[in-house]
């Protein structure tokens, strides 16, 4: 005789999510209150069990189109920001303190456009030795962190940007790092030229560059 199997009733969560527009309201004030980027992870584990942080982030950027603020994607994190064309009313005329050689700039683009790099790699395309001061300068300011060493002899540790250096340049990715010309107009780099190509700088030319701090007036976006 055959066993009559007894279906059981799914078992019902304990825990409602909160409507979309709630959670629109939970992810607006977790990034506003935040000073760094926030990762779509971060959001999962604050908000309520059965909460949809990714379509809430869509929904409150449809919202804020067009607003003083705008939600803006950093690498895989999310922050608040204000719309590019109103951020001259938060400039404010500042002593500076503190600016980088052109060493130093050329060696962040060379790792930017190219990364993961070794120092070799970056020895090789400048023509010319890398300091360790000069990474040193750009680890401390978070700008560059290190990546995976490189499967070969001596496994040398790789450099790549971060997360702080996209957010600083309004950048979403790597690949939405200018060309030549704007890193010129932008002050990334000045008009004196560069001590040979850098391969895969978009419009790059052969040129030769000193090793010189960059004035101040032409490094404005590096300094802080």
């Amino acid at each position: 005789m055959a066993e009559s199997k007894v279906q059981k009733p799914q078992e019902e969560s304990l825990f409602e999510a909160p409507p979309m527009g709630e959670q629109e309201r939970m992810v607006e004030a977790i990034l506003f209150a935040s000073a760094d980027p926030v990762s779509l992870r971060e959001l999962e584990d604050r908000m309520p069990h059965g909460s949809d942080p990714a379509e809430a982030l869509q929904q409150l950027k449809k919202r804020y189109e067009g607003r003083g603020v705008r939600l803006v994607r950093v690498g895989d994190a999310w922050a608040m920001r204000t719309a590019p064309d109103l951020g001259f009313l938060m400039q404010k005329e500042t002593v500076e303190t503190r600016k980088l050689s052109r060493a130093a700039i050329e060696t962040l683009a060379i790792i930017a456009y190219h990364q993961p790099c070794t120092r070799a790699e970056i020895e090789e395309i400048r023509g010319v030795s890398v300091s360790r001061g000069t990474i040193d300068q750009l680890l401390e300011m978070e700008w560059i962190r290190f990546g995976r060493r490189r499967m070969t002899p001596g496994r040398p540790v790789t450099y790549v940007v971060t997360q702080e250096f996209l957010d600083h340049f309004g950048l979403e990715n790597a690949r939405d790092l200018p060309g030549l010309k704007e890193l010129r107009a932008a002050g990334l780099l000045d008009s004196r030229p560069l001590s040979g190509q850098i391969p895969g700088l978009p419009e790059g030319d052969d040129e030769e560059a000193g090793e010189g701090d960059v004035p101040a007036g032409q490094s404005e976006l590096f300094n802080e």
